[in-house]
């Protein structure tokens, strides 16, 4: 099951966390991975490590708000690897700044690296995925989205890019379908993580947080990796235009 053999993967934010997590589970199925961010070196020392576990990893610097950067990337993959069948948008930002204080530069900071960037990128890969009749866009979203009751107060930005991103995903997966791409999201809850360390490592946050989930702790990068896998295999070939939510129980509780 989820054999991925054969299979291009391109994965954004790929220096760190989710995405960095992904990109060794892609790997490890059989997929030949793009890694792509902007932190080159990063991406070097993640490209040994799943080179040295026998897999094939490309370095890809990409600045995912710049679409020359995007599109020099998906060129580079498909000349080294002959075709791209599976994208994780995972590239992404998080500010706090209060509503009445937040400024047009933090607003367009957020939408453009977290959601335009995703549009431009979906855009770019799924024309590559379209010529095969076969592909997987797999989204990563948040559970501060809209319509699940989670809110966070001095994000605003933050939350109205990651329900962005669940609107795009169910409008393409309509749209692709029948061209033989999924299009799917996932909704992290609080995942340990360098984008998170200023709540996880902080007690009384930690403490508020965790009261909320009834697991009672954070989640790990390899917890969202396990679903990229799932969504980028053909055991989801029935699965589009979904949100799964991942949070340790945030959303049922």
């Amino acid at each position: 099951m989820f054999d991925l053999t054969n299979k291009v993967a391109l994965i954004t934010g790929a220096s760190s966390g989710i995405g960095r997590a992904s990109a060794i589970a892609l790997a490890g199925q059989g997929a030949s991975v793009a890694i792509a961010a902007r932190r080159v070196e990063k991406l070097e020392e993640l490209k040994k490590e799943i080179e040295g576990k026998g897999g094939k990893a490309l370095v890809i610097p990409m600045d995912v708000t710049k679409k020359e950067d995007i599109e020099a990337g998906v060129k580079k993959i498909v000349e080294t690897f002959g075709r791209l069948d599976i994208l994780l948008n995972n590239a992404g930002v998080a500010e706090f700044a209060s509503f009445f204080d937040m400024t047009d530069e933090q607003w367009d900071k957020t939408l453009n690296t977290n959601l335009k960037a995703y549009f431009h990128v979906a855009q770019a890969a799924g024309q590559e995925m379209a010529k095969n009749k076969w592909g997987r866009i797999i989204n990563i979203s948040s559970i501060a989205s809209g319509g699940v009751a989670v809110g966070f107060p001095q994000v605003v930005h933050y939350c109205a890019s990651k329900g962005g991103i669940v609107g795009m995903t169910e409008a393409l997966a309509d749209e692709l379908a029948p061209l033989g791409i999924t299009v799917n999201a996932i909704g992290p809850g609080v995942i340990e993580t360098e984008m998170t360390q200023g709540i996880t490592g902080d007690p009384q946050q930690s403490q508020g947080m965790l009261a909320r989930i009834p697991m009672k702790r954070f989640g790990k990068p390899e917890e969202i990796a396990s679903a990229v896998v799932y969504l980028a295999s053909d055991e989801a070939s029935y699965t589009t235009g979904a949100t799964l939510y991942i949070d340790g129980g945030w959303t049922a509780s």
